[in-house]
């Protein structure tokens, strides 16, 4: 997949069918529209191209609204949208001059001049340009002056799925991992990076992989307990996973991430891997000594090979 992100002078020479939105978690309502748009180009023999943002336009929107989380950062978002099969991804900077871009120059500057669209394939409630006063409606208006299709993913289509990224970030947020994955249509992940740590848990039989996730915007599921499978250059082991303050060892209030990986020896410092939730399974607890907190990571270890076989 061929990612643009230097969007100033690019222009794609070619007709393209295109399709325009935020993709956050590129879940199963998002799939259906990457569907049909490889559907078409079986059909045309075009090229299929994403317009995403970066940052998420309601970072700049709405500056004072803080609680936002991302589900999918931009290079976990672009690994997802080039497994879906698109040709090329355009991430354009989202900024306050973006955001107020006439509509007609929206049209004509980006969707014709750089992105030479033929087809376009939109979900039913889009809107861009200034004051966010175009929608498919405005897309319908023009398609015929600027020679291009349009074709409507209707409400009925996504809703039929009742799928929406903020459903999915709320389920994430309450722990509720396997409703999030049959939203996604693909397991929640993260990417990390393994740092030093207080190095507690190989005393007690159970060394633990410390990450740093990247970026402050990805959303970290609920603390507790998890399932989860770890991808350590490409190659894939399962694992038991804890978000939360270690109430029983720690004093500092402060969250970490911590994983255990069952058959694996190595060094991991400094080495990124990727993790995907598949199981909460309980909540943290603090424990009145470390034998009763070693007692229980045993239990979840037991827990999560049966989940394994």
């Amino acid at each position: 997949m061929l990612i643009v992100q230097n969007t100033e002078h690019f222009r794609i020479e070619t007709p393209t069918i295109l399709t325009i939105g935020t993709f956050d978690g590129v879940h199963l309502g998002h799939q259906k529209i990457l569907s049909r748009l490889k559907e078409l180009k079986e059909k045309h023999g075009l090229k299929t191209v994403v317009l995403t943002f970066e940052p998420h336009p309601r970072k700049v929107l709405f500056p004072d609204q803080k609680d936002l989380k991302i589900i999918t950062i931009i290079d976990e978002k672009l690994y997802l949208l080039e497994k879906y099969g698109v040709d090329v991804t355009v991430v354009y900077p989202f900024n306050k001059t973006f955001a107020q871009l006439d509509v007609k120059d929206y049209l004509e500057d980006i969707l014709l001049k750089q992105l030479n669209v033929k087809h376009l394939v939109i979900g039913y409630d889009h809107r861009f340009g200034k004051d966010r006063l175009g929608d498919i409606t405005t897309l319908k208006e023009h398609a015929a002056k600027y020679q291009f299709t349009i074709e409507e993913i209707s409400k009925q289509d996504i809703d039929s799925i009742a799928i929406s990224s903020t459903n999915i970030r709320k389920a994430i947020e309450a722990g509720e991992i396997e409703k999030a994955n049959a939203f996604l249509g693909h397991p929640f992940f993260l990417k990390a990076k393994v740092v030093k740590g207080k190095q507690l848990g190989r005393t007690i039989g159970f060394p633990t992989a410390n990450l740093q996730t990247e970026g402050t915007d990805k959303l970290i599921p609920k603390i507790g307990v998890y399932f989860v499978e770890v991808f350590v250059d490409d190659v894939k082991y399962f694992g038991m996973l804890n978000v939360g303050i270690n109430p029983t060892t720690d004093n500092d209030n402060k969250i970490k991430i911590e994983v255990n990986i069952f058959d694996l020896d190595m060094d991991l410092y400094n080495k990124t891997i990727t993790l995907n939730f598949i199981k909460w399974l309980r909540d943290e607890e603090k424990f009145n000594t470390l034998n009763d907190l070693i007692a229980q990571l045993h239990i979840d270890k037991d827990n999560c090979l049966a989940l394994i076989k």
